[in-house]
């Protein structure tokens, strides 16, 4: 698994970051190349006096301490609530489909639950023409308690959720009716 990297706090590195600078648009700009920007940005080698000198125009636009990222939607106009209340009926319509689906298979797994307490006993009394059907139904049991339906039981309910999470969000971005 590769290692996530660890943020550099290189000058050039702060210049980058600051005004969206991919590193060979920042090596262009000093006059070197995107390989030797590389290593001065990660510490392997030193910046010269042209390449301080270069840079010394953008670290000074820089601002004395970080402004905090600004709000996506500043700036923004109220959003239009067409699109929104579309948005809202796709995620009720989907997330109450998907709690039936999820009804459903909470039943499925109620009655594996039932058949998997009473199989044991009813095994010990089956006769000969029972018994191989009472296997299939402890099979059947077995399989709709497994770690693949547990997953699709969890799945299903993220997906329902995050359905209702986002319809929350979204008539909270609606104005107020009235």
């Amino acid at each position: 698994m590769p290692r996530a990297a660890l943020r550099s706090t290189s000058p050039l590195a702060a210049v980058r970051r600051y005004f969206g600078l991919h590193q060979f648009e920042l090596a262009a700009y000093l006059g070197s190349s995107p390989e030797l920007a590389k290593h001065q940005e990660a510490g392997r080698r030193s910046l010269g006096a042209a390449t301080t000198q270069r840079l010394l125009p953008l670290l000074q636009a820089l601002p004395a301490t970080p402004a905090p990222p600004a709000a996506p939607a500043a700036g923004l106009a109220p959003p239009a609530p067409e699109p929104l209340l579309a948005r809202l009926d796709y995620c009720r319509h989907h997330a109450a489909r998907l709690r039936r689906e999820l009804g459903k298979l909470e039943k499925t797994l109620e009655y594996a639950r039932r058949w998997q307490a009473a199989l044991p006993a009813l095994l010990a009394q089956a006769d000969a023409r029972a018994h191989p059907w009472l296997l299939r139904r402890q099979e059947q049991a077995a399989a709709d308690l497994d770690a693949e339906a547990s997953a699709a039981y969890h799945l299903l309910r993220l997906r329902a959720e995050a359905l209702e999470a986002e319809a929350a969000a979204l008539m909270a971005l609606l104005p107020p009716a009235g």
